[in-house]
């Protein structure tokens, strides 16, 4: 399984690379293969360093809430990060 968490372009170069920052990382992606002009600013669904479509801003938004509270669960124990199962006391 696959598992995209939206990146938001911070920057695009003149060879249609893109900065991109996921969750406070930053790395470069190719925007070859993008059917649609990118901007900065807008969010991406990456694969294996290929900018493969453009999500919402306010779907991203909400995905990386999500994502956060996952990390944080997984940090204060409640969630089992070798099996994902939940905690409970």
């Amino acid at each position: 399984m696959c598992l995209s968490i939206p990146s938001k372009v911070i920057a695009i170069d003149e060879n249609n690379m893109a900065t991109v920052d996921t969750m406070g990382v930053r790395r470069q992606v190719t925007l070859d293969l993008m059917s649609e002009p990118v901007v900065v600013g807008e969010y991406l669904l990456i694969h294996v360093g290929f900018a493969m479509n453009k999500i919402d801003v306010e779907d991203a938004e909400v995905s990386l809430r999500i994502f956060a509270e996952i990390v944080e669960a997984m940090e204060d124990g409640e969630i089992d990060d070798e099996d994902g199962n939940m905690n409970y006391a």
